[in-house]
């Protein structure tokens, strides 16, 4: 699905579940984000029941009806889980395999040697951004971070230093770079150029993701310095028992980059056939989609890596078995944060920014990326956010140059990623992956978050200025 509309994603919304006003809506959306703040830092409840009762407190607090705001948690939590899940999943056996068979040793022991000290991080921003292009950011997560883990762990490097870099790659080509759907939807919205609004969202993305990553990290690593946690960190292969011999580099990168190129083929037949009939289009959008290319690489990966190690059919079994135990907890977090965001959505809290900013007399580029930061920090979506800002500033894209209409994309994209937090299923997928709570999460990945937006509308203005 290469090209969306507004339309389309917009129909999947229905009418609010509540009547309240802006006011009411306000103050309930305030009440249940604290209350979820207050239960996981004061009173130390789990994530999940934090979650699960902020969003019943959120719909009461909103005057919707009880069944309704159940429905709407338990579907968010299902759709998050189906959508998100299978890919952790997917990725948390593809990283068992890595670690079991030495394939992540080999890969980490190759980056240590290649790389070290003060380029550590610049080589981490960078294959993150590779293997990002294509992916979707939860895809891109569950690729890397077995290698981010073993790395800061064996080359006694602080997480932060090597996490941040990895994690502003693949958040600034999620939010700025087609063939990502956030991108795909402004430009479908706004009638700009594909071509333009790719070449021109590579400049923006190589200062932003060089101030959010590298340099970011130094400070992070400074603000929040932890180890690598036990929990999530693979365990190398000789320490658990595993084989002398090892996959060989080139096999074991071919296979953790296999999901990239599948996405990659299939992004790249979507742009230049652009025929939902044509047979090589329908092909592709199967093997290309995350699920498929995921399941591909770790099919193979079962040959490449665990056949390669030795591996018999009962020691393969017993490490996709083992690979699933660590990630029930994430899973039902990412859900829950998933079914807290649902819930904003349906008691119409995206609806009611809208209606907000209809009277805002500013510039347009800067219009986009104000409504886009405004219900990015209401929903915690930022494809919500870009699809909403998107439609809401179409008319101004009219008189635009096909410059400024490009650039016009990229500002809502660089809205979108407004400072994540508790109502964002990613705030906590990054949370869980690297042992963080709260408190450090936000001083890390929400910041980092903010960062690329603001140097991103930044760069947007500035090219306005020329352009």
């Amino acid at each position: 699905m290469t090209r969306l509309s507004v339309e389309m994603l917009a129909a999947d919304a229905a009418e609010p579940i509540t009547s309240a006003g802006d006011a009411q809506l306000g103050v309930a959306v305030l009440a249940g984000i604290a209350l979820i703040v207050v239960l996981i830092t004061r009173f130390r409840l789990h994530a999940f029941l934090a979650l699960t009762i902020g969003s019943l407190a959120l719909g009461v607090l909103a005057g919707a009806p009880l069944d309704k705001t159940l429905a709407s948690f338990t579907g968010g939590l299902g759709s998050t889980v189906a959508g998100v899940g299978v890919l952790v999943a997917l990725g948390a056996i593809l990283g068992k395999l890595l670690a079991d068979s030495g394939g992540a040793d080999r890969i980490v022991d190759t980056i240590l040697a290649r790389a070290g000290g003060r380029s550590m991080p610049w080589a981490m921003v960078l294959i993150a951004s590779v293997i990002g292009l294509p992916l979707f950011f939860e895809v891109g997560i569950v690729l890397l971070i077995p290698v981010v883990l073993m790395v800061a762990r064996r080359g006694g490097y602080s997480l932060m230093r090597i996490g941040v870099p990895a994690l502003a790659g693949l958040s600034v080509m999620h939010g700025l770079i087609p063939p990502h759907p956030g991108p795909l939807v402004a430009i479908d919205a706004l009638g700009a150029d594909l071509g333009i609004t790719l070449a021109l969202g590579l400049v923006v993305a190589i200062p932003t993701v060089i101030v959010a990553g590298p340099l970011f990290s130094r400070y992070a690593a400074r603000w929040v310095d932890i180890p690598a946690p036990d929990g999530m960190l693979p365990q190398r292969a000789a320490e658990d028992g595993g084989p002398e011999k090892r996959p060989g580099f080139g096999v074991t990168v071919a296979t953790v980059l296999l999901p990239v190129v599948l996405m990659m083929v299939k992004a790249l037949v979507d742009i230049v056939v652009d025929d939902p009939a044509d047979g090589l289009q329908r092909v592709t959008d199967i093997i290309g989609s995350p699920l498929i290319a995921l399941l591909a690489a770790v099919l193979v990966g079962l040959f490449t890596l665990g056949r390669a190690a030795g591996f018999t059919k009962e020691r393969i079994s017993t490490t996709v078995e083992r690979s699933l135990a660590p990630i029930a907890g994430v899973l039902l977090i990412v859900g829950a944060g998933g079914g807290f965001k649902t819930t904003l959505i349906d008691i119409g809290v995206g609806r009611m920014i809208l209606d907000l900013s209809k009277d805002w007399a500013i510039p347009g580029l800067l219009l986009g990326w104000l409504i886009a930061v405004a219900i990015r920090l209401a929903t915690g979506s930022a494809t919500v956010a870009t699809i909403s800002a998107a439609g809401l500033v179409a008319p101004l894209a009219a008189d635009m140059s096909a410059s400024h209409a490009a650039l016009l994309v990229l500002a809502i994209g660089a809205g979108s990623l407004f400072f994540s937090h508790v109502n964002d299923a990613g705030f906590w997928l990054v949370k869980e992956y690297f042992g963080m709570d709260v408190g450090q999460t936000v001083k890390t990945w929400s910041v980092m978050e903010t960062i690329i937006s603001v140097v991103g509308i930044v760069c947007v203005l500035l090219l306005s200025l020329v352009l």
